[in-house]
């Protein structure tokens, strides 16, 4: 079992347990939630081209979203007020991300103990570091007094190897919870709250083949990300503290719908009471991945341009139409080369090579979600020719209808592959348009302007997206070593905000005010209390319902 998750000669599926049964072909079998089970096949079994159904199983790649503001949150007047002195007392902040450098002095406490009850490593083979077995069937874990024993010897690293190479997980745990440094001018929002960490392993190169993702690209598959928010939710269980869940990653696929594996899952814990989900919104707002349009009976043709880079040879373009309908394809090279009468159906597969710059295209008609029957059109682009490329998509139904369009989010592609007439709304990633987490996008504190690349709502189904706002620019948050640097991005707000709430479930569960609260109330008392402006209509695609304000929670709880 340990070696079929890990080994890169198998697939990863996440299967909804109602359709198990379609999957005896299966060579391994592994738990993940009560409605879905991670199950390994033999990669030699899937057609990168023809995908058809599997592709709604394959586990979606998400990417990092950032590349402290405590006045502005309300946080100071909260900390040092006798009657509240919130700090994160008793709460447990789960960080499910790139890792954390353990040894910054931002994760330790005075007397140089760790405040990081457990790290899961899923990158380390435990067959091979002195980490503890465990029911997690990969990876690596260690405990509170690993780290600890380790913080004591001279090479800690000798003892408890892991670390974090990219600085991602790091900088969103230091702004959550990082301990109070004057000399640095920083603290985090909870510098008392506890942390339990997942550094999550790479996508599976034949995931990164599937969806055209070159394999130094650096990136996270959905069953490893769904996985560590259950190890977090039983190490809060065992250690009976209310938990914060922060994601800051994000992807496009899945064309913003609020239905999918890692979502559903959100949608369940946050239910529980003591438990929270706060999700990045993303930093799509300024990269001209989206495109959309309305086709009417009258206008049933429409001309989708985008440009491609001379970086970007390999990747994935995801149509979604509202409803479903036949729809016919050309396609226009920019050396002026045409494909046309590309008639799409559920059964065939089109494949086609250009001559002229040798790009080679593979066309699946899929309906994607089984509960609502949405249909995609996947578009597999390999040995991409640069400059201007035109689909000219035809209703053939002639009825009227939206389209959306989507290219891979983050650093899967270069700032030069874009939309020529894109659009910055319907860009929050997932697992951002879940529908009871908090999802939070970032705005300028000194100018109070929302960030130029905060992502934008509605959900593509309409759902109010993002929740809230909070301060993402030039964070300051501990790096590599033991520096520090500034971040931006909604995944340095969402950090922020995860420290809110470990806030808050400080003075409802820790001090005993209302031990019951749960994420879903906190967030409907947080949107209660959001500032907003007299000038604005709320709730709004670009701020949600304003911006977040501990005071302003805290005065409607007194009403």
């Amino acid at each position: 079992m340990v070696d079929e998750i890990i080994n890169e000669d198998y697939m990863d599926l996440i299967i909804p347990d109602a359709l198990l049964e379609n999957f005896k072909y299966a060579t391994n079998k592994s738990y993940i939630t009560d409605k879905y089970t991670l199950v390994n096949v033999p990669k030699e079994t899937i057609d990168v081209c023809n995908l058809g159904e599997i592709y709604t199983f394959v586990p979606k790649i998400l990417t990092t979203e950032s590349t402290i503001v405590l006045d502005e949150t309300g946080v100071t007047k909260y900390r040092y007020e006798p009657e509240y002195e919130l700090y994160g007392t008793g709460v447990l902040i789960g960080i499910i991300d790139s890792g954390i450098n353990y040894l910054h002095p931002a994760f330790r406490h005075n007397d140089n103990t760790t405040k990081i009850q457990a790290i899961w490593d899923q990158t380390l083979n435990k067959e091979a570091t002195s980490g503890k077995d465990t029911e997690f069937s990969y990876g690596t874990i260690y405990t509170k007094d690993d780290i600890n024993y380790a913080l004591t010897q001279p090479n800690p690293l000798a003892i408890v190897p892991t670390d974090d190479e990219l600085g991602h997980g790091t900088m969103i745990a230091g702004i959550a919870v990082g301990s109070e440094d004057e000399e640095n001018e920083f603290s985090g929002v909870a510098p008392l709250s506890k942390i339990v960490v997942v550094k999550l392993k790479q996508a599976k190169n034949i995931i990164k083949d599937i969806f055209s993702v070159p394999n130094d690209k650096i990136c996270y598959q959905e069953s490893d990300i769904m996985k560590g928010i259950r190890f977090v939710f039983e190490t809060a269980k065992r250690l009976d503290r209310p938990l914060v869940i922060c994601i800051a990653l994000g992807t496009n696929q899945g064309g913003n719908y609020t239905l999918g594996p890692l979502t559903d899952f959100l949608e369940f814990i946050t239910l529980f009471p003591g438990l929270c989900s706060v999700i990045s919104g993303g930093n799509e707002g300024n990269t001209g991945r989206h495109f959309s349009s309305n086709l009417t009976a009258q206008n049933s043709i429409i001309d989708i341009l985008f440009q491609v880079g001379e970086k970007d040879k390999n990747f994935l373009l995801e149509i979604w139409p509202q409803f479903n309908q036949r729809v016919s394809l050309e396609l226009i090279s920019p050396s002026g080369e045409i494909k046309t009468n590309i008639t799409l159906d559920l059964i065939n597969i089109l494949e086609h090579k250009f001559y002229m710059g040798k790009t080679f295209i593979c066309i699946n008609d899929i309906v994607s979600e089984r509960r609502r029957g949405n249909q995609l059109i996947l578009i597999r682009f390999e040995n991409m020719q640069s400059g201007l490329w035109t689909i000219r998509y035809s209703n053939l139904d002639k009825f009227d209808t939206e389209l959306n369009a989507f290219f891979p989010s983050g650093n899967l592609l270069s700032n030069d592959t874009y939309f020529i007439d894109s659009d910055s709304f319907t860009t929050i990633t997932s697992p951002g348009n879940s529908i009871t987490p908090i999802t939070i996008t970032s705005y300028n504190s000194i100018d109070g302007n929302i960030s130029v690349f905060s992502s934008k709502g509605y959900s593509r189904d309409g759902e109010v997206k993002p929740d809230l706002a909070a301060p993402g620019e030039n964070i300051t948050a501990p790096f590599q070593n033991d520096s520090y640097v500034n971040t931006n991005g909604t995944g340095a707000a969402a950090a922020v905000v995860s420290g809110i709430v470990a806030l808050i479930f400080e003075w409802s569960i820790t001090k005993g005010n209302y031990t019951k609260l749960s994420g879903a109330e906190i967030k409907t008392l947080l949107i209660q209390g959001a500032q907003r402006d007299p000038n604005m209509e709320y709730p709004n695609k670009t701020w949600g319902y304003g911006k977040i304000d501990l005071v302003g929670f805290f005065d409607k709880l007194t009403i």
